[in-house]
């Protein structure tokens, strides 16, 4: 080969890459839009944390017969398959939600994983011809092919593994592929972000050997709702690359712990992992994040009078009501683009993506953001802002399916 030859390659790659941004940048916005919806098509969106199985486990929808909130547009949430189809999501990871409260029950809540993961399993079964479960990315890929959305699943909250190591591997065999260490209180693992007890100053003794098997069996670490201290534990003890699930960026709301420090999206970017930007709006801006607080310290004082904890069931209708009547307000969709733009600043564009938390937050997501119909107005954004068809690609699921396949290439090396 002539040793012109690599040259010529790389001044045509320059060339073809000057043109596509020449062409974008001279698209009007009708274009652009139309663009930003090929894009969402032509490209697996993957989507870190959807809250489907809560909401229909709260509906104690199970036959499938009923589950026609899924199928066509939905009174109530955020997904179902009309919106997911038109806005180009092909495989939100189903959030597998244990509460703290079953922190307190005998199996710690492994039964109620095991049911809202058979309810997972079930739509997949039970309509065959629009969702299909998923447990590797090549599954996910196939799936595309087929038109079909998967879903993949995780499981918010490891308090189900009890004390018993044996039930990683367990809830591994039912399809688990990432597990978020704990979830608003201190558990078994680790220390939460809301918690101020810090029961083990980051992760507990069970907790180290939980990391550790979960990296030889290959699911994924996650750390979203983990405090600082777990943070930083995981990062020096994992020998995977870990993800935030569902994590946004502390910089633009400084008062929330549940959101990541700059230095942690840093070091996360060094572990080689991705962090799924949360679509919550108290968790995007500090406006909204600072009304969340105080409703939550007026929340606080009104379930301590009728000695109550926001875990208890009892206080759930409380909650609702609570919630109706001091509703949050919202962020927009640019603040989305904003929290994106902050970790490609810090770690690099190979180490951001979305973890909505769709059907998870009451509605409170931004305005032009409101479901899934939306992805392509947030790619539309980012075009504008200058990211190319490569960037949107990595964003939507190239940079996440990096760490899955690395955390099972590893698993499998042992």
């Amino acid at each position: 080969m002539s040793f012109r030859t690599p040259l010529l390659i790389l001044v045509a790659t320059f060339l073809f890459r000057c043109a596509e941004k020449k062409t974008v940048t001279q698209m009007n916005d009708d274009q652009l839009r139309s663009y930003a919806n090929e894009l969402a098509h032509k490209y697996i969106i993957a989507d870190g944390h959807v809250d489907l199985p809560e909401r229909l486990k709260e509906k104690n929808l199970i036959p499938v017969s009923e589950h026609l909130d899924i199928i066509e547009s939905a009174s109530e949430g955020e997904f179902d398959y009309v919106r997911a189809r038109k806005g180009g999501l092909d495989a939100p990871f189903m959030s597998i939600f244990i509460p703290s409260s079953y922190q307190k029950k005998a199996d710690s809540g492994k039964s109620l994983a095991d049911s809202l993961i058979d309810m997972v399993i079930a739509i997949g079964d039970q309509l065959p011809d629009k969702f299909s479960p998923a447990m590797t990315p090549a599954e996910v890929e196939a799936n595309f092919k087929l038109g079909k959305i998967s879903l993949p699943m995780g499981m918010e909250n490891g308090a189900p593994i009890g004390n018993d190591l044996a039930n990683v591997k367990y809830f591994y065999d039912r399809g688990i592929r990432y597990i978020t260490l704990t979830h608003n209180d201190d558990n078994q693992i680790c220390d939460a972000s809301r918690n101020t007890v810090h029961t083990w100053n980051g992760l507990s003794p069970f907790g180290k050997e939980v990391v550790a098997e979960m990296n030889r069996l290959g699911i994924m670490v996650d750390i979203s709702h983990v405090d600082d201290s777990t943070f930083y534990q995981v990062m020096k003890l994992s020998k995977s690359p870990c993800i935030a699930s569902h994590s946004s960026c502390r910089y633009f709301a400084p008062t929330i712990k549940r959101d990541m420090t700059d230095d942690m999206i840093r070091k996360l970017g060094e572990n080689g992992g991705v962090m799924l930007i949360n679509f919550y709006s108290a968790f995007l801006d500090s406006a909204v994040a600072s009304q969340s607080q105080r409703n939550d310290e007026k929340l606080a004082y009104l379930l301590a009078e009728k000695g109550l904890h926001e875990s208890d069931p009892l206080a759930k209708p409380i909650i609702d009501q609570f919630d109706k009547e001091n509703p949050l307000g919202k962020t927009d969709i640019e603040m989305v683009a904003n929290h994106i733009d902050h970790v490609v600043e810090i770690a690099g564009i190979d180490h951001v993506g979305f973890g909505s938390d769709f059907d998870g937050v009451d509605g409170q997501l931004p305005t032009g953001l409101e479901d899934p119909s939306k992805y392509p107005d947030l790619i539309f954004i980012l075009l504008k802002r200058g990211y190319t068809e490569d960037d949107i690609a990595k964003i939507c699921y190239k940079n996440l399916w990096r760490v899955w396949n690395k955390v099972e290439q590893l698993a499998k090396e042992g």
